[in-house]
């Protein structure tokens, strides 16, 4: 399975137009971008480019009032200092440091206006949205809609912004990690989760009578032997509903009435046996516990040492070690 090694660029200007021509190239959307005094600025931009999210952080020195075209991806922002003030659709909203929100809903253009400072963005594609709800993006649009653009609530807020500074220092910082395709596509699931439920969307959909109907032992089936069949992969939960032939809540439903979990658990506890057997035939002197760990996709050596002492009952080392 092939995936694409994180990368990071970096964007340092003076030149109006010169950053102009950056950020249309960056974002693949037109925009205008007018500064205070009329004349040369710095602009700063930094970008890890992770395939299906980009991790992102911006300053400058000058108010700058930018108009944007729509997104091709969902664009999700926290301020660390200064002062945005955004317009979507209508909607008006005035954010500082530490404040969360979404730049724009899929599909709509937006303006800002943003007085010195910094500003962190996450860019997560709307086929990996898609991806996690079992829909379909069309172009710069999704079935998934929107029907806010700030956090439902601070606690969310600050989960977005744990989620964030765990993806940069645990995943990002760690190559070894990034470099496995189970890890960037976990870590692209995450942030995709996340951001559902952070932000208020139309997701949130009950069951209906077919669902109901749908959550029998041959759905269980089907969908345990896809996993089993291809744990190894870049799959997810609508991939397994896909996989079974019903909804994905259909899906969530079967598992919790037959198994009391949820379709990813029994993936990760899939994963985690799969990790498990690899420790036992593995050479120590080649091999390690966190390579082990990110091969199966798990993002964290110490919460996957956790997990493998609470289903085990000792420490994956001295599996390794035996």
């Amino acid at each position: 399975m092939k995936t694409k090694v994180p990368t990071a660029h970096r964007f340092d200007s003076h030149d109006p137009a010169t950053i102009r021509d950056f950020l249309v190239h960056a974002y693949d959307t037109e925009m205008t971008i007018r500064a205070a005094a009329g004349g040369r600025y710095r602009f700063r931009h930094h970008r890890v480019d992770a395939g299906p999210f980009w991790l992102e952080a911006m300053d400058h020195p000058t108010r700058l009032d930018i108009d944007v075209g729509p997104p091709a991806a969902l664009v999700i922002c926290q301020v660390v200092s200064g002062r945005i003030d955004r317009t979507c659709g209508g909607v008006e909203g005035r954010f500082g440091p530490g404040d969360v929100f979404l730049a724009a809903a899929p599909g709509l253009p937006y303006s800002v206006r943003w007085l010195p400072g910094k500003l962190t963005t996450c860019l997560l594609s709307l086929s990996m949205l898609a991806r996690v709800t079992g829909d379909e993006p069309t172009g710069r649009t999704t079935t998934v809609r929107f029907t806010g653009l700030t956090p439902t609530s601070p606690a969310l807020a600050r989960l977005w912004r744990h989620t964030t500074t765990y993806l940069n220092h645990v995943v990002l910082g760690n190559p070894s990690a990034y470099r496995q395709p189970l890890v960037i596509s976990n870590a692209a699931r995450m942030l995709a989760a996340s951001a559902l439920a952070v932000f208020p969307n139309t997701t949130a959909g009950g069951s209906t009578t077919r669902d109901r109907l749908a959550t029998t032992n041959a759905t269980l089936r089907r969908a345990t032997t896809f996993i089993d069949e291809h744990a190894d992969r870049d799959i997810g939960a609508a991939d397994i509903a896909a996989a079974a032939q019903v909804s994905l809540r259909a899906l969530q439903l079967a598992f919790r009435r037959h198994l009391d979990t949820t379709p990813m658990a029994h993936l990760r506890r899939v994963r985690l046996d799969r990790a498990h057997c690899d420790l036992l035939q593995a050479d120590p002197r080649q091999e390690t516990v966190s390579a082990i760990a990110s091969r199966w996709g798990f993002l964290s050596h110490s919460r996957f040492t956790a997990r493998y002492h609470a289903a085990y009952g000792f420490p994956p080392s001295q599996t390794l070690h035996a």
